[in-house]
């Protein structure tokens, strides 16, 4: 169990935080070269961080906010079981109206190479952290990633997160990531990368 130490700005998402969680992190992506890549419309990066902090982020991990600013999404290794079939037809069926031309193709062969390349050894995952563009430049980030890496580090969790935006690699590695290794998710696709961060010794 973690011991989460929350500053009083940052609050735990509940289920009904749905599509506030997927908004401020859609809106955190929309510029996101991989997203961009895959969906290429913001309707579609909007539908998909919506459904699965609905159907899985809310439900199977952690998920924070700083009103809405900012928000993140975590899972623990073990409780990150992702979609069902039926919420998988669900996300395609979203995305053949809403994203661009071969977007559900690109989507699910970039979920099934990022699942390929996703660390065995139990840790904790950051799947997205984000803050509203009027927002930036305020330290919410670091505001609202810092208890979760203290709680790992206490807990002698690593942490893994997956990199889709070089101008964010020196944020993570100001917070211990290092990099694991770069990949494409999608052939022709920008390039992915992998990071990782050991727990600091208590």
């Amino acid at each position: 169990m973690l011991k989460l130490d929350l500053p009083p700005q940052v609050t735990t998402a509940s289920p009904a935080d749905w599509r506030q969680i997927g908004d401020i992190t859609a809106e955190a992506f929309s510029e996101d070269p991989i997203n961009r890549w895959i969906f290429g419309t913001d309707a579609a990066i909007r539908a998909t961080f919506r459904q699965l902090a609905r159907d899985m982020y809310l439900p199977e991990g952690i998920c924070h906010q700083i009103g809405d600013d900012a928000a993140t999404m975590w899972a623990l290794s073990e409780t990150r079981h992702g979609l069902t079939s039926f919420q998988t037809f669900r996300l395609v069926l979203s995305l053949l109206s809403k994203g661009s031309k071969g977007t559900v193709k690109r989507a699910l062969k970039a979920g099934e190479i990022m699942q390929r390349y996703h660390p065995t050894k139990r840790h904790l995952y950051l799947f997205t952290i984000g803050t509203r563009k009027a927002a930036r430049g305020k330290g919410l980030g670091k505001t609202i990633l810092r208890p979760m890496l203290d709680a790992a580090d206490r807990a002698g969790l690593p942490c893994y997160l997956e990199n889709s935006n070089p101008a964010n690699s020196g944020f993570y590695m100001s917070h211990g990531f290092e990099r694991m290794k770069l990949f494409e998710v999608g052939e022709g696709s920008p390039q992915m990368e992998a990071m990782w961060r050991d727990p600091l010794v208590q």
